[in-house]
């Protein structure tokens, strides 16, 4: 038997935000079993907890319904939300597959546990195929250059005129499915607030409730395109559109093209406990 939880990530209600479920303990499942399981759920993202290999306190793997993810924002958090939960710590050290990634835990008098981690500094180069990503949108872009920004998954910065043009996307997922290896984040707003939606056929998600690790590069996209200061916290609200409004908090610090630290925060609750009934793998619960 298999432990998992279902947590609501980057909000306190239960409902909304970006559920993701965590298999707590997740030793003698292979890869292809875990990519199956991940399958099974449908959710946007599915994590496995297993034994640190290095100098971390857990080891995580990511699946989407199509692919092992490196790294993504609201599967972590959701993980590191639901181990907090086992205990009393106060920060938790994760190996996943682009390293180390460090997270700081709150906890209110209610028992609503939020999280800040630190994430990878992101690599960033024009989007070599934005003329179809407008096309797959719907829109054409606010800004001269689109650029893609990988930190693990590889998002594409994708802006537009206004929150209402935001709202009203209707984009073509047959062909944001030819794009590979992509999400498309479209995003508006101005001054610390910013609204955001993601589309990302090609990672198996039609549209996303919140991503998180496109949070803090559209944190240093804004301060490397001068709409805010390094050090500025900006707020991004996503899934409004879905029924699954999600919260995110990012700051970005560094100077110029040269971000030196990044922190997403958010908080996650529980919604669901399970076991998952596997034969022809040794449990680890």
């Amino acid at each position: 038997m298999y432990r998992y939880v279902i947590m609501d990530v980057f909000t306190g209600t239960p409902l909304e935000g970006n559920p993701v479920l965590v298999l707590l303990a997740a030793s003698g499942l292979s890869s292809a079993q875990m990519q199956a399981i991940a399958v099974e759920t449908h959710l946007s993202e599915t994590t496995f907890v297993l034994p640190a290999e290095s100098s971390g306190d857990v080891r995580v793997r990511i699946f989407t319904p199509t692919c092992e993810l490196p790294f993504a924002g609201h599967p972590t958090l959701g993980t590191a939300i639901a181990l907090a939960h086992q205990s009393d710590r106060t920060s938790l050290v994760m190996e996943t597959l682009v390293g180390n990634v460090e997270f700081t835990f709150e906890r209110d008098d209610g028992g609503t546990v939020s999280a800040s981690m630190i994430q990878p500094i992101p690599v960033w180069e024009p989007y070599e195929h934005a003329e179809t990503l407008a096309e797959g949108v719907g829109v054409r872009a606010a800004e001269q250059t689109v650029f893609a920004y990988r930190n693990g998954p590889r998002h594409v910065l994708f802006p537009v005129r206004d929150i209402e043009e935001l709202s009203g996307l209707t984009p073509d997922l047959r062909l944001l499915a030819t794009l590979p290896d992509m999400s498309a984040f479209c995003f508006a707003g101005e001054g610390t607030r910013w609204r955001a939606r993601m589309f990302s056929p090609a990672y198996g998600v039609t549209e996303d409730a919140a991503t998180g690790s496109a949070a803090g590069p559209l944190a240093v996209h804004l301060a490397r395109t001068g709409r805010i200061s390094y050090g500025d916290r900006i707020e991004i609200r996503q899934g409004v559109e879905m029924g699954r409004p999600s919260t995110m908090v990012a700051t970005a610090w560094g100077s110029g093209e040269r971000p030196e630290r990044i922190v997403v925060s958010g908080t996650a609750v529980p919604v669901a406990r399970g076991e998952f009934l596997l034969e022809g793998a040794e449990s680890a619960s």
